[in-house]
Formats: C-alpha cells, sequence, structure tokens
C-alpha cells in the first residue's frame, strides 16, 4: 500500500490546501454576487425610470429610437472595463481593481436596463431564475468533478472566439437565424465555462497565499470571469 495515505504531513497539507481553496472561492463568489446585485438595481432603476431612461436613448423628429452619447459609452465600456482589467490588474492595487469591477458592474445595469423595455418582468424573472440554476448546478460539477476540465475549457474558449467572430459579422449580416444560432451556442459555451472556471479557481485557491494583495486581486479576478459566465 501507498505509504502517503497514512502520512500525518500528507493528509495535513491537503486540509490546508483544501481550506485554502474553500477560502478562496469564498470570497470570489462574494464579490461576484455583490457585483450581480449592484447590476441587477442599477439595471431595474434604470430600466423602470422612464426619466433615466431618456439619459441613454431618445427619439429624433422621425419617431426612431436612438441612443445617446451616454448610451453608446454605456455600450461598448464594459468591454473597456474587462480589457482594462485583464490587462492592468498584477501592476494596480486591489484597491484600484475593486473600484474598477464595482464601477463595471454599474455601467453592466445601466446596459441591461434597455431588456426591461423589451422584455416583460415576468419573463426577465423566469430567466433570471433558470440562469441562476444553470450557473449554480454547473459551478458545483466544476467544484466537485475529479476529472480535469482544461481540455474541455480550451475547447470551450475555441468555441468563444469563433462565437465573437460570428457575433460581430452578424452586426452587418444582421441575420436573425444567425443570432438565434449564435444565442444557442453561447448558452452551451458559457454553461461549460462555469464549470471550467470553477475547477480552475478551486485549483488557483489551494495555491494561493492567503491575506496577501494578490491573492485579493485574483479573488475579484477570478469573480469577474464567473460574473461574466453568469450574464453571457
Amino acid at each position: 500500500m501507498d505509504e502517503k495515505i497514512y502520512n500525518p504531513q500528507v493528509i495535513g497539507s491537503q486540509d490546508i490546501a483544501g481550506t485554502k481553496s474553500k477560502t478562496f472561492l469564498a470570497n470570489v463568489f462574494s464579490w461576484m454576487g455583490v457585483a450581480l446585485a449592484i447590476t441587477a438595481v442599477v439595471s431595474y432603476i434604470f430600466g423602470k425610470n422612464d426619466e433615466y431612461m431618456s439619459m441613454l436613448r431618445n427619439t429624433d423628429e422621425t419617431g426612431r429610437m436612438g441612443l445617446t452619447g451616454l448610451g453608446y459609452l454605456v455600450m461598448f465600456a464594459p468591454l473597456g472595463f474587462v480589457i482594462a482589467m485583464s490587462l492592468g490588474w498584477q501592476k494596480w492595487s486591489s484597491t484600484v481593481i475593486l473600484v474598477l469591477f464595482l464601477a463595471y458592474s454599474v455601467v453592466m445595469g445601466m446596459s441591461l436596463s434597455f431588456i426591461f423595455k423589451v422584455y416583460t418582468d415576468s419573463s426577465i424573472y423566469s430567466t433570471f431564475g433558470v440562469s441562476a440554476a444553470m450557473f449554480g448546478g454547473m459551478a458545483l460539477l466544476g467544484y466537485t468533478t475529479k476529472t480535469d476540465l482544461t481540455k474541455f475549457g480550451s475547447l470551450m474558449i475555441m468555441a468563444l472566439i469563433g462565437l465573437i467572430i460570428a457575433s460581430l459579422l452578424n452586426m452587418f449580416m444582421h441575420s436573425s437565424g444567425m443570432s438565434y444560432l449564435i444565442s444557442f451556442i453561447g448558452v452551451i459555451v458559457f454553461t461549460g465555462l462555469t464549470a471550467y472556471d470553477t475547477q480552475k479557481l478551486k485549483n488557483m485557491g489551494e495555491q494561493v497565499e492567503a491575506g496577501t494583495d494578490t491573492t485579493s486581486k485574483l479573488a475579484m479576478m477570478g469573480a469577474l470571469e464567473l460574473y461574466l459566465d453568469f450574464i453571457n
């Protein structure tokens, strides 16, 4: 028999790694929950208040609805936040990352507020509930599975790149069929990425040093990844 099974030092190190991982993931999901709550509240406030909504869109003389300058900024700013955080997190402090993450969640809430003008409240709430259930199930799978999801995650990332390219092309094609296909594939891709990212963050949590600024930044960047999985 393998003597490591009965080695107290090995068992103790495994317990420590497990505890570190749980603490790290708790921080990740806490920050993700805060960001989602901010996004939901801001989205509801702007979506239900015509005065606030008029800051994002207006009507021209022909009666056509269009975006204001702030509306266009809100549309593209979330991508800028994600790129900035992804490229600069190593050189910035955890406080800067936190401010950017919270600001991002506010802007994303403003961007998503338009759904209240397109869909009924019941359909929005039911979709949120289904998304939360699917996200929770896949996150649990990623946390508990013994299977290495690295190759699966790489496949999902490749599919995501293809999805982004297809979305950019469809901005010019305006194909409703293509839009439906992109949405369908997107659900599959981000559902899979939820499991992969959760396992990746679990493994990361076993390696980090608790209480450091770098660990705090990694927790917030992990929260951003899972936030994006959920939103998408």
